[in-house]
């Protein structure tokens, strides 16, 4: 499959001539200062200013720390944050809407890093599509760059560091106006262009940053200030239901058409998509940030900071879906793949002869993500050797939907004439094509007809509104230390204390209704059958609803139905459904009471409702020696943290008070709203921390780091009390509950790692890395039986039940009978109510799912890097690379079972070639990161691996100074629109594949 890509000649070429095309350019690589004493400075810039800050803060640093510095004030490397991780040695990104997003460092996934800003430990906020967001991930995407003036990736722990981070932890540092004295301003604009279907082809950027001390630099406000608009679209071929495999141990695949296996005496697993779908999405999305900083130092001893950041980012989503629901499966005549190594087999091309519905879905939400933090710094020269800190902050960061609509939602619509379906799975995007019967005739799953598709037969089916919402809170005071020593061998002593309140609320609920069956066919309210020939011949939806359209843009010979597909109309389909609702108000699915007048909409009480705060108290101290082993320079840190946490979890729970036994396997239990669950935990640990490092030669240093670090559980995995699978128990077994514990240890990690980094020129270095993390505490899970509601009892215990298993007379039939024999004694009312005296039954028992520490795995790898500066040719570059193994990986030979595993471990490697002379900056970057197991759960929750494929990107960026306050500027990402794509056991079982287009811009800058 092949979007049809957006190429704009006229764009480029402007572009490119307003690079290129100027003359008489002014130098600015170099800013020119004077010091008090008239020693002229010059300080370095752009590119090459940027690599030699960061390779200082890198040589300097004690243990394993990179870092990237912004080539100017306002001037980060990348407008998106993630994009610039990317090219740190060990780190890789997750990307959402072909944008980075979150980071995986070293093989350990987002929750695994701890994200502060300035020193402090930011608050997280996201929404997951389906049920509840329960991770502690931080999404890049909220922030913009432009007020960022350094990004330090800790590798190593750290006795002052905000625990959390087993992974890294990334601080993100500002500008601030006591940094660059005087006045400065500086004003951005940019122009972007991104593939888009209804958006606008070329959206705005704005951001601008205005600087200024007074008072003989006494006093400084600084503002810095970004809008960000982008629309884009993406297109993808998906199997959303995940593939069911079997084990034919043994077996003769004998029924499938042109291909024959002997499993013989070994093994095949059969892998079988449950559904294939095209996937239509329009991304809309507004980020605003800003950041307000105000300084004043009354005297050379006192410092204050005070500053408020801001950031949201709003997105909107159309979706439209194209898809075929496979059933059981019907295999003549398709052609499978061969064996693989694993064993697994699975179609190649399909040739499904199911019926009978050919779905049309399509969804439209709205989502808000803020974030507020407010901080006071107050930094106190006590006298020469002692310098006091205190650090203040109270950030929050919330998550919702933007209206009605809710945080995702699908409105389903069918056609039922669906014959046939052929997949070819041998494509990249693998192609679909859909066979209908002729509708004038009665359906017939034997026609040889292809018909197009008629608005005017099409139903409704299922749907869906999820509302999903999160909020996390944070309250954090920082005392910290540092004591110069006048002489001996301990350098200087810092030390600190630090008190931290986490409060995050994640709750979520949902309206499903419709009937997937089919809802508003011909005769609904009269008597219809759902795959009626005459459709909607009750006229229940406007034709004007469904756009019949070809399938130009996509490659392959006649895919879709005939070509086409529907494009729904949320708005028109919604009001559709409701006015129907209105009318019928006794159809199944009705869940939408609460909506305004010709709206479908969300539940505004959540269903799942987790409230958890975490107190921390710590102290720590680290000690800095500096001596000498023989003539070799060595610096020795040692530090310790102690750290207490406290834990109190809060969980909505539905509060069933009474149970009705109306069929012979099921008990119905009544539900009165819902209570909370309370519970407590604690947990402290001594985290260590041992640097060293030697001056081998004056340019060689040697370094060995061994620390422990912790991060901590899920938020779901800390909820309090059982929540049962459904509003339904077993008569006969036990039901099914999941619980939390809030009293789980977090996850432990032992680091060492040890390290040769060669410096041998101006900005010009080479290191060779090992490093290796043993982690316990990960969790898996328990199950016991457990009473969660003491009011409700079981009527198949005690002596009664025993009595009724004496009358049975037909075992195959002993459940009904059982029930039967209840009502016949009047212990069980017409209306399957328990009558007399409860007390007689035993207490309704669940077996209800815990989550326990038990598992360990340990990651190791070896890190390259180098970079090298060309003298004053003004070429340069940058590589590295990066291995991850893993002692736990996924048997993709085992089906049916859980199965532990680490998730988001695979080598990454990084070049960059740069060349910066005069007037003109011009940057190529490529990343590439290898496959990794990105999930062990399939769509349906069937327990089967998903692995990302290897992907690889080349961004370029070209900048030209018309004069020493005005350049211009242009960026290409994914210039070789390189796409993304997903499968389960086997290379062909595909679970997503899309094409993704090139983003470019051009800028303006204007410095004052």
């Amino acid at each position: 499959m092949k979007i049809q890509k957006y190429f704009r000649p006229s764009f480029v070429a402007m572009s490119v001539a307003a690079v290129f095309g100027l003359t008489n350019p002014q130098a600015v690589l170099a800013q020119e200062t004077v010091e008090d004493d008239g020693t002229e400075v010059i300080e370095v810039t752009g590119i090459r200013g940027s690599l030699i800050k960061s390779m200082d803060i890198k040589r300097s640093s004690d243990g394993v720390v990179d870092a990237i510095s912004a080539e100017d004030i306002g001037k980060f490397p990348d407008t998106n944050l993630a994009e610039s991780l990317q090219r740190i040695t060990g780190v890789a990104i997750d990307r959402q809407n072909n944008e980075g997003s979150r980071v995986t460092v070293r093989g350990w996934g987002p929750e695994f890093n701890m994200i502060t800003l300035n020193g402090r430990q930011m608050p997280a906020a996201n929404l997951s599509g389906l049920n509840v967001n329960t991770d502690r991930s931080f999404d890049f995407a909220n922030l913009a760059s432009e007020s960022v003036s350094g990004v330090e990736v800790y590798k190593t722990g750290k006795a002052h560091l905000t625990t959390g981070g087993i992974g890294s932890t990334i601080n993100i540092q500002t500008h601030k106006p006591f940094n660059n004295p005087g006045f400065m301003a500086s004003i951005g604009a940019k122009a972007i262009s991104d593939d888009t279907r209804v958006g606008n082809d070329i959206t705005p950027e704005v951001s601008g940053i205005i600087s200024n001390t007074f008072n003989d630099d006494k006093v400084g406000i600084s503002l810095v200030a970004s809008r960000s608009e982008r629309d884009n679209y993406i297109a993808s071929g998906q199997v959303t239901s995940g593939w069911n495999t079997s084990n034919l141990s043994g077996q003769q695949l004998d029924n499938f058409g042109n291909e024959v296996y002997n499993a013989g005496s070994g093994s095949v697993i059969f892998a079988a998509p449950q559904n294939y779908m095209y996937v239509f999405e329009d991304f809309s999305r507004v980020r605003t940030n800003a950041q307000l900083t105000l300084q004043f130092a009354p005297s050379d001893k006192l410092k204050a900071t005070l500053d408020y950041t801001y950031s949201e980012l709003e997105q909107d989503v159309g979706r439209q879906e194209f898809s075929a629901w496979f059933g059981a499966g019907s295999y003549a005549d398709t052609v499978f793949t061969e064996v693989d190594s694993n064993g697994v087999v699975s179609p190649l091309m399909l040739n499904n002869r199911d019926c009978c519905d050919l779905s049309y879905g399509v969804g439209a939400w709205g989502t808000t993500n803020q974030n507020d933090s407010i901080g006071l710094n107050l930094e106190y020269e006590v006298n020469d050797n002692l310098v006091l800190t205190l650090d203040a902050h109270s950030s929050e960061a919330e998550a919702k939907p933007k209206d009605h609509r809710g945080s995702n939602n699908v409105v389903t619509a069918s056609t039922f004439r669906r014959y046939r379906t052929t997949v070819d799975f041998s494509q990249y995007v693998p192609e679909m094509q859909v066979f209908l019967t002729p509708t004038e005739a009665p359906f017939d799953a034997g026609a040889s007809g292809n018909e197009a598709i008629d608005p005017g037969l099409i139903i409704a089916s299922g749907n869906s509104f999820r509302n999903g919402y999160m909020k996390t809170e944070i309250d954090q005071v920082q005392l910290n230390g540092e004591y110069v020593f006048d002489a001996g061998i301990v350098s200087k002593v810092n030390f600190g204390v630090s008190h931290l309140t986490m409060n995050n609320r994640t709750a979520f609920s949902l309206n499903q209704g419709g009937d997937w069956g089919g809802m508003g066919f011909t005769g609904h309210t009269t008597g219809g059958g759902w795959n009626s020939p005459a459709g909607d011949g009750d006229g229940n939806f406007s034709d004007g609803a469904f756009t019949v359209a070809d399938l130009n843009d996509l490659s392959g010979d006649n895919i879709g139905a005939n070509g086409q597909m529907v494009w729904v109309d949320f708005d028109q389909f919604s009001s559709d459904i409701a006015a129907l609702y209105a009318a019928n108000p006794t159809l199944p699915g009705n869940v939408f009471g609460n909506c305004a007048a010709g709206t479908l909409c969300t539940n505004p009480e959540y269903a799942n409702d987790l409230r958890l705060e975490e107190e921390q108290l710590a102290f720590y101290v680290q000690a800095n020696l500096e001596f000498e082993l023989g003539d070799m320079p060595s610096r020795l840190i040692v530090g310790v943290r102690h750290e207490a946490t406290d834990v109190k979890s809060e969980s909505l729970i539905p509060n069933y008070t009474s149970l009705s036994w109306l069929t012979a396997n099921e008990l119905i239990l009544q539900q009165n709203g819902g209570v909370f669950a309370e519970g407590e935990g604690d947990y402290s640990h001594t985290l260590p921390n041992l640097d060293f490092s030697i001056d081998l030669t004056e340019d060689l240093i040697g370094r060995i780091s061994v620390s422990k670090t912790i991060a901590r559980p899920a938020y779901d995995d800390l909820q309090a009390g059982a929540v049962p699978a459904s509003s339904q128990a077993r008569t006969f077994d036990n039901s099914t509950a999941a619980s939390g514990d809030p009293n789980l240890e977090p996850f432990e990690s032992d680091n060492f790692d040890i390290s040769l980094e060669y410096y041998y020129g101006e900005g010009s270095y080479a290191a060779i890395g090992y490093y290796k993390k043993d982690v316990k505490n990960f969790i898996g899970t328990s199950v016991v039986n457990q009473v969660i509601y003491p009011n409700l009892v079981n009527p198949a215990s005690g002596e009664r039940f025993e009595e009724a298993q004496g009358a049975v007379v037909n075992p195959g039939n002993a459940a009904q009978e059982i029930r039967q024999y209840y009502v016949d004694q009047g212990w069980v009312a017409a209306d399957g109510s328990l009558t007399g005296d409860l007390s007689v039954y035993d207490p309704l028992d669940y077996t209800v799912t815990i989550p326990v520490n038990q598992d360990d795995a340990s990651v190791d790898g070896f890190e390259f890097a180098a970079q090298h500066i060309f003298g004053e040719s003004g070429f340069g570059i940058q590589a590295n690379y990066t291995t991850v193994d893993g002692d736990v990986t996924y048997d993709n030979t085992t089906i049916g079972e859980d199965q532990f595993a680490l998730l988001g471990l695979s080598d990454t490697a990084n070049l960059v070639a740069f060349y910066e002379k005069d007037a003109l900056q011009i940057r190529l970057a490529y990343n590439w990161r290898d496959k990794f197991l990105n999930s062990t759960t399939g769509g349906n929750g069937q327990q089967e691996p998903a692995y990302t494929e290897s992907y690889a990107q080349l961004d370029l960026s070209v900048s030209y100074s018309v004069t020493e306050n005005l350049t211009l500027a242009f960026e290409g990402i994914n210039i070789t629109e390189e796409n993304r794509r997903a499968h389960a056991r086997g290379d062909d079982m595909i679970i997503y594949a899309n094409e993704q287009s090139a983003r470019y811009a051009f800028g303006v800058r204007y410095d004052f």
